[in-house]
């Protein structure tokens, strides 16, 4: 299985690198995966809707570049779908199973996703009702998708 995370922005926080490269490696036994960071659009603190809807514009082109044909792609939302982590192990399960080999997790930048992407998902996916910043984002995927293949190989870590 080929995954690739797509994130708005890019990780500044050296503690966040750390734990984004922690799973990644602990993920390479069991898929092939990336981190892939898009440019953000700088926002004024004080904005208009106008404002925001450009921003989220540009930054969704940047995204549909950087997809492809084949990927299957999940935009992270908090609108989407909300699953269990053994959930997210079917889930994960049943893409390879059904010949979706190729993931894209698509993480917004500070704006928010723009509709062309929301409705290009395959898949919107919330990792719950409460509000993380999006840098967080990476890592929380990242670890899932690990806790999924442990779940799915009946491997210990899963508790």
């Amino acid at each position: 299985m080929r995954i690739r995370i797509i994130l708005v922005g890019k990780l500044r926080e050296r503690y966040l690198c750390e734990g984004v490269c922690e799973y990644l490696k602990r993920l390479r036994p069991y898929a092939s995966i990336k981190l892939v960071e898009l440019q953000d659009e700088p926002v004024p603190e004080a904005f208009s809707e106008k404002q925001l809807a450009s921003a989220r514009q540009a930054e969704a082109e940047r995204i549909l570049r950087t997809i492809t044909d084949n990927e299957y792609v999940v935009a992270l939302d908090i609108r989407g779908t909300q699953m269990s982590s053994e959930e997210l192990s079917r889930w994960v399960q049943e893409r390879a199973l059904y010949g979706d080999s190729s993931l894209a997790f698509v993480i917004g930048g500070t704006t928010g996703l723009a509709p062309e992407i929301l409705s290009r998902a395959q898949l919107r996916l919330s990792m719950g009702p409460m509000t993380f910043p999006h840098q967080f984002m990476p890592m929380l995927i990242a670890e899932q998708l690990y806790r999924a293949f442990k779940i799915a190989r009946g491997e210990p870590y899963h508790r």
